[in-house]
């Protein structure tokens, strides 16, 4: 795969927002370090940050279904991406980090059939100043750039 680097503003770090499930709780979860793991997933032939996320980048978060304010913020501290799996061997990698994600029943249906996986570990969760995300037209739950003020 072709490195890329548009997205990485200081030292090959990029900026993440990302969507968090309001349903679900995840933002809670994470406050009360009841989990520590968000995941993503497609049914393609490869993840859907495909290596665009790494450790030490900074990741926003604005929670599914509220009013786009962006409220904390956190690094990913670890990486582990799956491809061509089988439906049993995704719900496979998800029970080996199911602690750490500690998804709803609705979330597990919704990742457990999906060929590529990746879990991204989070650290250093921290409250920050609140603003609201500019979203326009795009639908992405977890969006890259270079500098998170562009998403204001």
């Amino acid at each position: 795969m072709a490195k890329t680097s548009w997205y990485q503003a200081r030292n090959g770090v990029a900026e993440h927002l990302v969507y968090l499930n309001h349903k679900a709780d995840e933002l809670q979860k994470f406050i009360d370090k009841k989990k520590s793991m968000i995941i993503r997933g497609a049914n393609g032939k490869k993840c859907p940050l495909g290596g665009r996320a790494k450790i030490n980048d900074i990741v926003y978060f604005v929670e599914t279904g509220g009013g786009m304010m962006v409220t904390h913020r956190a690094i990913i501290s670890n990486v582990v991406e799956k491809y061509k799996m089988s439906p049993d061997e995704s719900a496979e990698f998800i029970k080996q980090y199911e602690k750490e994600l500690n998804l709803s029943e609705e979330q597990y249906e919704r990742w457990s059939t999906k060929k590529c996986l990746a879990v991204y570990e989070i650290a250093n969760l921290e409250k920050i100043s609140p603003f609201k995300y500019n979203r326009e037209n795009n639908m992405d739950d977890w969006v890259i750039t270079d500098d998170i003020n562009k998403l204001r």
